[in-house]
């Protein structure tokens, strides 16, 4: 296996934090006192083809996955809030239409999406379905040309911005818990759609939205994939979005873990630097071994996406031992500076909350230990 980066890609990293350094660290603030991203950061990311797809011949085709994951940890590094908000358009909205839509569909949507014209998001979680995928209540009866959709979807990242959701919905409630789901595109400027943005504290300047459906028409040929293989399909879909979710978790881990090296090498205590004291360089150290694990981790991941191998309990690996070491390392970051990791508007301030909020996307830790036993009973079996 090679673990090095080509040349092309890194040149590639290379423009992209010039890209970040002008169009997002200068904006970072003002963003994050409004709560808002502008459409204009993401019509930017599209131009400049900083998404996970590109278009040819009408169709979507994915990019390289350790492109996608080293972008993202970029992003993160700066900002975990608006790195999901990305993820969500592309490794939620868009990928959900990559492996389900048809080619109608995909040539419909899929340039306008990748050029960051048209916004996407995923909607399954409900109040009373989170880990528990296939206990959604949100129901498709079937009409006349399509689907009427009614019911709520909780916690939607991108869901107050988007323009398009890949939904869940109960099609055939008399069917098995594994059957009765089919997945659906529908446009959230459709008339008995109602958003409601949620107050949050993580994961600023995302928004996490409330989609209330009421009568919402679906034409027949905005069901994506096959009726009643819904279940599968989003489960399909988390799997793919665990990889570039777990670049994000260990973007937030280093973000944070550089903050504290700068303000280490600068902080003086009882004579010295923070740094000079050798309990605290071996924390460093320990940190630094860890986090640099779980990206070997995450490449290994990338490699089995690109290479079309089965990447299940790769993907959940690489989730879990992010989450793992970006919830010990981002307190411990804000230790390091003190009483003022409190305040609001310090860059600190905001890793351990986003860090906790990664354990949470795309499956808890749990999740990702039952994902990892049932993998590895299969080799064992």
């Amino acid at each position: 296996m090679d673990f090095s980066i080509s040349p092309a890609l890194l040149a590639e990293m290379d423009l992209f934090k010039v890209f970040l350094r002008k169009h997002l660290k200068p904006n970072l603030a003002d963003w994050y006192n409004t709560g808002e991203i502008p459409r204009r950061f993401f019509k930017l990311m599209g131009i400049e083809g900083w998404y996970g797809f590109k278009i040819k011949g009408n169709q979507l085709v994915k990019n390289s996955a350790l492109r996608e994951s080293l972008i993202q940890e970029e992003l993160a590094k700066l900002s975990p809030g608006i790195a999901v908000a990305v993820l969500a358009h592309i490794n939620l909205g868009l990928t959900g239409l990559f492996l389900f839509g048809s080619k109608e569909l995909q040539k419909a949507y899929g340039k306008a999406a990748v050029n960051g014209d048209i916004l996407m998001c995923l909607g399954n979680s409900e109040n009373k379905a989170g880990s528990d995928v296939s206990g959604i209540s949100m129901r498709a009866e079937k009409v006349a040309g399509g689907w009427q959709l009614n019911g709520t979807k909780a916690y939607v990242t991108n869901g107050f911005i988007a323009d398009l959701a890949v939904i869940t919905a109960v099609s055939d409630p008399t069917a098995s818990r594994n059957n009765r789901m089919s997945m659906y595109l529908v446009d959230l400027n459709s008339s008995g759609v109602r958003r409601t943005k949620l107050n949050k504290q993580v994961w600023i300047p995302s928004d996490l939205t409330r989609l209330q459906l009421k009568d919402v028409f679906v034409p027949d040929e905005h069901l994506l994939g096959e009726q009643k293989r819904g279940l599968q399909q989003v489960l399909e879909t988390f799997t793919y979005s665990r990889v570039p979710i777990s670049a994000l978790t260990l973007g937030t881990a280093m973000g944070a873990f550089e903050l504290a090296l700068d303000r280490a090498k600068k902080r003086e205590i009882f004579g010295q630097k923070i740094i000079d004291f050798q309990a605290k360089a071996f924390e460093f150290a320990d940190f630094f071994a860890r986090i640099e694990a779980a990206r070997l981790m995450l490449w290994r991941a990338c490699e089995a996406m690109d290479n079309g191998s089965d990447f299940r309990q790769e993907s959940s690996l690489a989730k879990y031992l992010a989450v793992q070491i970006a919830r010990e390392v981002t307190p411990w970051a804000a230790d390091v500076f003190g009483a003022v990791s409190v305040v609001f508007e310090h860059p600190i301030h905001k890793y351990p909350m986003d860090a906790w909020a990664s354990s949470l996307g795309e499956g808890t830790q749990d999740v990702q230990k039952l994902v990892i036993f049932r993998e590895l009973m299969k080799k064992y079996s």
